[in-house]
């Protein structure tokens, strides 16, 4: 997943950068929402570690990473992405976690990189990259498709998950037939 992550954020300053370099020749401030405190401060760690891997490689001082502790509290996300939206941030990379969300379309002149794989009902202003439950699908289909495997069973967590699934798989040419098991 680390690399993953690193991937995501190199091609993600790779390409702001190229675009803002041509408009000013002062700092570019990125704001980094993660849980640095809590329960997921090693996830929130492991990011900032990966943010600044991502940052070295493009070796370029005029990149500022701003990281915030978001403490995994939407109120507490919206508070943080408030402060970096004060100092100049526009966007921002975060939050981790899709419940962070819910308040941040009150910055609508704010882009946020969510490091979420949940894609459903997210605010207009938040691109989702992580790994969704339509992407799963089509690697599925595409290993069916390969190894000519025509049947496939899925066992789907009776939780806010399922509906991303459920919707996924019925975008599809997938036959679902559902069943529930208790």
């Amino acid at each position: 997943m680390k690399i993953f992550i690193q991937f995501i954020l190199f091609i993600f300053f790779s390409l702001f950068f190229d675009v803002q370099k041509s408009f000013s020749e002062e700092k570019i401030k990125i704001g980094l929402i993660v849980p640095l405190s809590g329960e997921y401060k090693e996830i929130g760690q492991s990011i900032v570690n990966a943010t600044r891997l991502a940052i070295n490689k493009i070796d370029n001082p005029k990149i500022e990473i701003l990281p915030r502790d978001t403490k995994s509290n939407p109120e507490t996300t919206l508070k943080v992405s408030k402060e970096l939206y004060n100092v100049g941030v526009r966007v921002i990379i975060g939050p981790v976690f899709n419940k962070n969300l819910i308040y941040l379309e009150e910055l609508n002149d704010v882009i946020f990189l969510s490091l979420t794989n949940k894609i459903t009902n997210n605010p207009k202003n938040v691109i989702s990259a992580g790994i969704n439950a339509m992407s799963q699908i089509n690697t599925i289909i595409k290993f069916q498709e390969l190894y000519k495997i025509e049947r496939s069973i899925f066992l789907i967590p009776n939780s806010d998950f399922k509906n991303e699934i459920e919707e996924a798989i019925s975008k599809t040419k997938i036959i679902f037939n559902f069943s529930s098991f208790q």
